[in-house]
């Protein structure tokens, strides 16, 4: 007999991580219901918190919620991508020319420390806490830009298509090269180079845009040319 789990806010999580993990493995396709009644059953709870997942899912862009039909994993299309990576590309890119000449040296150190850890968890291929410190990485420098409207626009974007960032990450050496990504950002700052900044930030968003509608990355295109010759 299945024991319910104590803490409702450790349960949600499971929940939700489970869910999230299902979809990014592809082990829950595009178009595909999730059963609420199932997944009642297998945690031994009540609905209420398998709807509260549903509601965060939602908002993070991995389920829709259909009337009368309950749950199923959302679909985006190729336009959906390239309209979402153009937005946070031209948001981040200005985030980033204003924060240039804001941020502290302090601001700079921890922007450096941030991604030193990327690199470590990058090298463990530990996608899940490089997903989580990654947001602080790029939000350390869109709150520096001292733009409170800017900073909530960002933030109602990025969550509501938290799907396609992470799935993005998932690939093969992306996450790697976006630790040499934030290098060259952080060079840029610390020169004081707005224009620089603005266009690195900007060019990191397309290219994660880029490598989710191609299904690889530049690390995984060589290493295939390299096992063909």
């Amino acid at each position: 007999m299945k024991k319910p789990m104590e803490k409702h806010l450790t349960l949600r999580e499971k929940i939700l991580e489970n869910i999230r993990d299902a979809i990014i493995s592809g082990s829950l396709k595009a178009g595909s219901r999730v059963s609420e009644p199932e997944l009642a059953e297998r945690y031994g709870i009540s609905r209420t918190p398998i709807r509260e997942a549903f509601r965060q899912l939602e908002s993070e862009g991995y389920l829709t919620v259909i009337p009368r039909r309950g749950a199923v994993v959302s679909e985006f299309s190729q336009k959906d991508v390239e309209d979402f990576y153009a937005v946070k590309s031209i948001l981040e890119g200005y985030a980033a020319r204003r924060a240039c000449e804001k941020l502290t040296e302090k601001e700079l150190n921890r922007l450096q420390a941030i991604n030193d850890r990327l690199s470590e968890l990058a090298s463990h291929n530990d996608i899940k806490n490089f997903f989580k410190i990654h947001n602080d990485f790029h939000d350390l420098f869109i709150k520096a830009a001292s733009n409170e409207k800017l900073r909530e626009l960002i933030t109602n974007v990025l969550n509501r298509f938290q799907r396609l960032r992470l799935t993005s990450l998932s690939l093969p050496g992306r996450m790697m090269i976006s630790v040499k990504e934030h290098e060259k950002i952080i060079e840029a700052f610390r020169k004081r180079d707005a224009e620089a900044a603005e266009s690195l930030v900007r060019k990191n968003a397309e290219y994660g845009g880029r490598v989710l509608m191609d299904g690889r990355t530049e690390t995984s295109q060589s290493d295939e040319l390299q096992m063909d010759i």
